[in-house]
């Protein structure tokens, strides 16, 4: 509730700075892009860190196992 709040107070205040109309709108539209945020800033943090530990389970996979090279 605390983000969709800053986010509604946020978008008003952009969007009364340019003086055309009522704030409400860019209220709405913070509103919505704070819980847009709040869903896809973790959604793509877990898939770069979980992206990362298959890389690197990768690398360690080929550094133990000599890399398929040889026989």
């Amino acid at each position: 509730m605390g983000a969709t709040t800053i986010g509604a107070l946020v978008g008003g205040a952009i969007d009364s700075m340019s003086g055309d109309d009522s704030a409400a709108d860019g209220a709405i539209i913070g509103a919505v892009t704070a819980n847009v945020l709040k869903v896809a800033v973790p959604v793509a943090l877990t898939y770069a860190v979980g992206w990362l530990v298959l890389r690197g389970i990768s690398e360690g996979v080929e550094q133990v196992f000599g890399g398929g090279e040889g026989a």
